[in-house]
């Protein structure tokens, strides 16, 4: 499945937002704070139009056969500490159900890491629930190392 031919990785674009959505919410905690119907949350969008504004920001989705199944957020942030090396930040994640467990997720980091490499990122971090151990096993595959314990404060 994961051949280069198989799959394409591009930058969102506003026609895709219920698909990127549908994604959100097939996760069991992105049902509970997700919302999707025929209209899309004006929230939504006011975000997506935020992110491609940003030229530090790139909404990605992966493509099998003009079908999106699968989706990440990359934000690029400068930083004065390792020597004001910038870092790629990696969130959002999803891989639609039926595809999961065939490499597509690997084959979205990889290209995502070459970004980041690219825009001279030296850091690649991300978070993760803590009540997702099946994801969390997939980053430490990837060479994540659980370093730091994330907090989150909610407005």
């Amino acid at each position: 499945m994961t051949k280069d031919g198989e799959l394409t990785l591009r930058s969102a674009e506003e026609k895709d937002l219920p698909e990127i959505i549908r994604l959100l919410i097939e996760d069991d905690l992105g049902v509970m704070r997700e919302h999707f119907s025929d209209s899309l949350l004006p929230s939504y969008c006011e975000a997506f139009q935020a992110i491609i504004e940003d030229k530090n920001q790139i909404l990605l989705i992966v493509e099998h056969h003009d079908q999106i199944i699968g989706t990440c957020h990359l934000t690029f942030m400068p930083s004065l500490s390792f020597k004001g090396s910038w870092r790629l930040n990696i969130e959002n994640v999803h891989v639609d159900k039926k595809f999961q467990n065939q490499g597509v997720g690997t084959w979205m980091f990889q290209r995502a890491i070459d970004l980041g490499r690219e825009r001279g990122c030296k850091i690649v971090q991300l978070t993760t629930n803590k009540t997702r151990f099946r994801v969390k096993a997939f980053y430490e595959k990837l060479g994540f190392e659980a370093t730091h314990e994330g907090m989150k404060l909610y407005l």
